[in-house]
């Protein structure tokens, strides 16, 4: 039997628990996505981000830092209007810009 933090409860929570949370990463684009969706978790519980996950990853282009540093005012407003994703204009700014 694994042994799990508290918080590990539903099944979205309990997969990112055994094979993600506290798994050291080294890959550019996966900790682009970490903090993204960090970014994106302020205020907001992690199970609510886990739900949108596939949202932003479809939304911020793969989680690819060039082609999101490459975001005009369009994108934003189109990203404001994305109901997969929080649309929190100071998160999404903050996703863009760094």
């Amino acid at each position: 039997m694994i042994n799990r933090c508290e918080w590990a409860k539903d099944d979205l929570m309990i997969e990112y628990h055994d094979n993600e949370w506290g798994v050291p990463v080294h890959d550019d684009r996966k900790l682009f996505e970490f903090l993204i969706l960090d970014g994106a978790q302020a205020g907001l519980s992690w199970s609510t981000i886990l739900k949108k996950r596939n949202g932003y990853k479809l939304a911020f282009s793969n989680f690819n830092a060039s082609k999101i540093a490459a975001f005009g005012n369009r994108k934003i407003e189109k990203l404001m209007q994305n109901s997969n994703i929080i649309r929190n204009r100071l998160k999404i700014n903050s996703a863009i810009s760094g």
